[in-house]
């Protein structure tokens, strides 16, 4: 396992290297950083080639430009991929890293043999999402980050997980610690700002993985299935009884479901 960094205007982002084959990249969402997907990077580095970023402000990945946005970082990946000298891969994103996935599949098709959402939608942030994110970014300067994420980071979870395996919750919990309020409101501020991407996916000629969770209440299960729907390229996998983080509630099915996807298209 290699650390690296690559540089972008006011962005030093790093990222890991690991495994060998055909290059995956693996983008985190919003308060976690790349160790949410340590079990997909255990099981798949055998198979692949994968890099996992730390997004801008978030771990040591310095953010010194007064906004960030889903095209913003979407370039910090195109970087990091040109720095590779890579220029045909994979991509899957977590919750915000989907909706930095599907900015980058359209600005950098080229680069992409297909993507995934995981836990995400194309959908862009209705009004009262948007004011929800608005008094998300006044409790963070009031309260701070910390308080802010440890509420909502346990919603997240699917009633079983949260039930049967809290030291799990608790321990992300305690990592977005290392989150400072102004990351957090950056991230805040371009999910509240982001387009609807819905013609991405309607439009692809590239084969698209989508994996949902019944339970998830920030992409939820009756917008994912519109979105599904929407193009013959879609492969749609669904965990039942799961919420919002299924690389930790349902990780040996979620990693099959990439494993056969990334076989299946990189043949």
């Amino acid at each position: 396992m290699i650390h690296k960094t690559v540089n972008r205007n006011d962005s030093v982002m790093q990222y890991t290297v690991t495994g060998i084959g055909f290059p995956v990249v693996l983008v985190h969402g919003f308060g976690e950083d790349s160790s949410i997907w340590n079990k997909q990077v255990d099981f798949l580095k055998e198979h692949c080639l994968l890099l996992i970023p730390d997004l801008p402000g978030t771990g040591a990945s310095l953010n010194k430009a007064n906004e960030l946005s889903m095209e913003s970082m979407a370039a910090d990946i195109k970087a990091m991929l040109d720095q590779e000298n890579i220029h045909r891969c994979l991509v899957f994103g977590h919750s915000m890293g989907g909706y930095i996935t599907l900015a980058f599949a359209e600005l950098y098709n080229s680069y992409l043999a297909g993507f995934g959402l995981v836990h995400s939608t194309a959908y862009a942030d209705n009004e009262e999402k948007k004011k929800n994110r608005q008094r998300g970014i006044e409790m963070i300067a009031q309260y701070g980050g910390y308080a802010f994420l440890k509420n909502s980071i346990a919603n997240l979870f699917g009633n079983a997980f949260k039930t049967t395996a809290p030291e799990a919750v608790a321990a992300l919990i305690e990592k977005s610690k290392q989150f400072s309020n102004r990351a957090l409101q950056q991230y805040y501020q371009a999910m509240m700002l982001r387009p609807d991407r819905t013609a991405v996916l309607r439009n692809t000629a590239l084969p698209v993985l989508i994996i949902a969770g019944t339970e998830d209440i920030a992409a939820p299960i009756g917008d994912v299935l519109e979105q599904a729907a929407l193009s013959d390229q879609i492969q749609l996998h669904v965990l039942q009884g799961v919420g919002h983080m299924g690389m930790l509630e349902a990780t040996t099915a979620l990693n099959q479901y990439l494993l056969n996807f990334i076989q299946q298209h990189t043949g």
